[in-house]
């Protein structure tokens, strides 16, 4: 998954939010940002790896808020999956 999913999906944003969605069982794959603090998002892979959600990484935090259009800064962000209807 690229980037540019973010820009049209369902989508959150930030270290919290991402979290939630991931223990939810709602997120499809998560980005974080290569330049974020390690040490906020070294849990979040691990919580990634244990619920099999896939981690795709973007340069920086200004190019994961920019894919969210946010004028800020982002350490993270999930593409939320679909509901079945």
């Amino acid at each position: 998954m690229t980037l540019d999913a973010l820009k049209s999906a369902s989508r959150v944003m930030g270290i919290k939010q991402v979290s939630k969605a991931v223990k939810r069982g709602d997120a499809e794959c998560v980005f974080v940002a290569d330049d974020a603090d390690e040490r906020v998002i070294k849990p979040l892979q691990i919580l990634c790896r244990e619920q099999d959600v896939p981690v795709e990484h973007a340069a920086t935090m200004a190019d994961l808020g920019n894919a969210c259009g946010i004028e800020v800064g982002a350490a993270a962000a999930a593409v939320l999956k679909q509901p079945i209807c």
